[in-house]
């Protein structure tokens, strides 16, 4: 036995191997372990089975050498809400290991340093760039990757540039279907926190919830909405503001969990149980939503797997450039769900008791 074979078999199964015994050619696995979307899913579900059957372990230098280079993706990050951007990274990293890629994070938090993120992506040799909020809205720097000639997917934004592909869910239906939710439970008094004005996803979130007191012939109190940043102490700023107006909202909606909490922990310090004297609904359904108490009904946005789906269509742009053809801007609209738990209750004047905890699906957009 030569020294080659010895090597193989003690390393475990080989991409043939896999190949063979899901009955496929080597490439078909090597696209299903790339995380390639042209294969029928369900030979990609026999290449999976037949990976853990066989116990193969891809090795990812390997791959790299075979395809002559790594793919290296930049993610460019500037996000006040932690919950968030864990969620963001997690999925991305995960996607990038499953592919094979290089993840290259770097942080951009000032205006300044807008002007040389590109610069610095560029030096850094990525291959394509991810923009999650709330940098999908950074005109320069999404102009500045297209000039250098960099495939760019942005995250979350509320109006896709035509320059790059975009992953998001439908803001303005999501919120109008929270309001329209809560206006059922017989809310006509509802206060809303707006998210940072530097996000597109922030006016679309807004217009989603007038929109929906209009379509009940509810006038729009200007009293009633509060200007957040996306972060837990401008919602606790705005939720102060809010529940000290002579007469106070029976419900707050707030444009993400991070205020929705905040809103939380001043209607308790104000001695208001949640939701009997006051229901608060969030934005997101991060890992915050149920850590708090109560938990929050929100509108989830599947963000993890947003921006798994960013890699992967950021891949097949810069594949796709690498082999010389066009790569046309891809709109992807996923879908948000309504998720329904112990923080909405009907107003305390009607008598009515909290729901228990539950899920329902809202919509696909």
């Amino acid at each position: 036995m030569d020294q080659r074979t010895k090597r193989r078999r003690a390393g475990g199964q080989t991409i043939t191997d896999v190949a063979r015994h899901a009955g496929v050619s080597p490439m078909t696995v090597s696209r299903v372990i790339n995380g390639e979307k042209n294969v029928r899913e369900s030979t990609r579900e026999r290449v999976s089975e037949a990976i853990r059957e066989l116990g193969y372990a891809p090795n990812a230098a390997a791959r790299n050498l075979a395809s002559a280079s790594a793919i290296s993706v930049g993610l460019l990050y500037s996000n006040p809400s932690a919950a968030y951007l864990s969620e963001f990274l997690l999925g991305s990293l995960d996607q990038c290991s499953r592919s094979g890629f290089q993840l290259v994070v770097q942080k951009c938090d000032t205006e300044e340093a807008e002007l040389r993120a590109v610069d610095r992506l560029v030096a850094a040799g990525v291959d394509g760039v991810i923009l999650p909020p709330p940098l999908c809205d950074a005109a320069a720097i999404v102009e500045g990757l297209r000039l250098a000639g960099l495939p760019t997917v942005v995250v979350a934004t509320g109006e896709p540039p035509v320059s790059a592909s975009a992953v998001r869910i439908d803001d303005f239906h999501a919120a109008e279907a929270m309001t329209r939710h809560l206006i059922e439970r017989g809310h006509r008094r509802i206060g809303f926190i707006r998210g940072h004005p530097n996000q597109t996803a922030s006016a679309q979130r807004y217009e989603g919830y007038v929109a929906a007191l209009a379509a009940e012939g509810i006038a729009v109190d200007p009293e009633l909405v509060a200007q957040g940043f996306f972060t837990y102490h401008s919602g606790r700023d705005a939720a102060d503001r809010l529940l000290s107006l002579p007469v106070a909202p029976t419900a707050i909606f707030a444009s993400n969990d991070d205020m929705a909490a905040a809103t939380i922990a001043v209607a308790h310090r104000l001695g208001l149980d949640v939701p009997r004297d006051l229901t608060v609904c969030g934005f997101d359904d991060t890992a915050l939503a149920t850590t708090v108490w109560p938990e929050l009904t929100t509108i989830r946005q599947p963000v993890s797997e947003m921006s798994r789906n960013a890699v992967l269509l950021l891949a097949e742009a810069i594949r796709r450039k690498g082999s010389g053809q066009a790569a046309k801007p891809v709109d992807e609209i996923m879908p948000y769900h309504l998720i329904l738990r112990q923080s909405d209750a009907p107003p305390a004047r009607l008598g009515a008791k909290p729901t228990k905890s539950k899920t329902a699906k809202a919509g696909e957009a």
